[in-house]
């Protein structure tokens, strides 16, 4: 159900989240977010290795029938 992709991020990235004062593995999150309505969990939040960055997604698998029922 859950997933913690590694994610690698330019110096750009990491700067722009420096200028607002969060965690790059946050910025991305809430930018994920704001485009695009999926919410992930960052990394942080789950002890990871200094100097590297993920985020946690949950997954859940319905039947096709009861996916488009919900739509």
């Amino acid at each position: 159900m859950y997933a913690f992709p590694t994610i690698r991020f330019s110096q750009k990235a990491i700067k722009a989240a420096e200028a607002v004062k969060q965690s790059v593995d946050l910025f991305y999150c809430l930018r994920v977010l704001e485009a695009t309505g999926i919410a992930l969990v960052p990394g942080s939040g789950f002890l990871q290795w200094p100097g590297t960055y993920h985020f946690r997604i949950t997954t859940l698998i319905l039947p096709e029938s009861k996916l488009q029922a919900k739509l």
